[in-house]
């Protein structure tokens, strides 16, 4: 199976913990050893989010007043190339020495008049107290909305439009090559009246543009990763519970929250209703478990259908 595999920023980084390198490496060497077994017998495309990277970035960014602050684009590209390295190598660390493993800095087109632009909904950077968060939004002029009983600054979030290097990633991927791409959803690109590509101020939605992703290298499966071990209804509440099965569209995106399960619920559906892949929604440790069809949300056209185990 070609199977699209997308790391969530919260869950390479949880949340809650301490916004370290460690920490990341700890939890990426979790996901490398999952991956690794299942390259034995798939083809693996992984893409990965980068909210709380990105913004943890960011904030250095700003914090640095020599220079103007580096534009959202730019620092999509950087915290690309920092978890593609520490993926790489974790990948590395358990795959077979002649396995090669590649990231693809991935450019990913958005409408300039997306309405997204004005109604900022994508949570970066780390969790702030109330007080914290009145601060920044003073000093930078930033949003935040509430994010599990504290708060998070939102950027705009365009929907993706198409994946520039979409050729190459299937090229490296038909070569063997176990390929990480479109990080944090792409670096967010656009073409200006002139015909000339260049940067715009957001993070793109790295489910949305998985979903696209895997419907374009005509995937089998879209497995989406996060920190919770299924799609819940009536999340954080006492009558919580999970979803194991969904037939594509039964479940809407919008009673989710915008910034987080609702667009895994929409690309999942999105990508299932092709009828011919799976779509699973997740924890990171249960990666296996979920090819399995024993843990997560699989969202498939027949639900009573498991997908193909490894």
């Amino acid at each position: 199976m070609r199977l699209v595999i997308a790391l969530g920023g919260n869950a390479l980084l949880r949340r809650g913990q301490k916004m370290t390198v460690e920490n990341q490496r700890e939890n990426i060497r979790v996901a490398a050893a999952g991956i690794a077994r299942l390259a034995s017998d798939h083809e693996i495309i992984l893409t990965h989010g980068n909210g709380p990277q990105v913004g943890l970035i960011a904030l250095q960014n700003a914090t640095y007043r020599a220079v103007d602050g580096y534009p959202l684009d730019v620092l999509d590209a950087e915290s690309e190339g920092m978890i593609g390295y520490l993926l790489e190598t974790e990948l590395r660390n358990n795959l077979h020495k002649d396995r090669d493993v590649a990231t693809l800095l991935t450019e990913v087109e958005v409408a300039l008049d997306d309405p997204a632009f004005a109604h900022p909904t994508k949570p970066i950077g780390p969790q702030y107290s109330d007080d914290e968060a009145s601060a920044l939004q003073t000093r930078y002029g930033w949003s935040m909305v509430e994010d599990g009983g504290k708060k998070r600054r939102v950027v705009p979030s365009p929907r993706p439009k198409r994946i520039l290097q979409q050729r190459s990633i299937v090229t490296l991927s038909a070569s063997g090559t176990i390929v990480i791409a479109v990080g944090g959803g792409g670096i967010p690109v656009t073409l200006d009246e002139n015909g000339k590509w260049h940067g715009v101020e957001a993070v793109i939605d790295k489910d949305r543009a998985s979903a696209i992703l895997a419907r374009d290298v005509d995937a089998d499966g879209l497995i989406l990763l996060t920190d919770v071990n299924a799609v819940m209804l009536h999340y954080g509440t006492a009558d919580q519970q999970p979803v194991r099965h969904a037939a594509p569209g039964t479940l809407n995106p919008a009673d989710f929250p915008a910034g987080s399960m609702g667009p895994k619920i929409e690309a999942a559906n999105s990508f299932a209703a092709n009828q011919k892949g799976f779509a699973a929604i997740g924890a990171l440790d249960d990666l296996e478990k979920i090819i399995r069809n024993e843990a997560g949300t699989l969202f498939r056209c027949d639900p009573d259908t498991p997908p193909p185990s490894p």
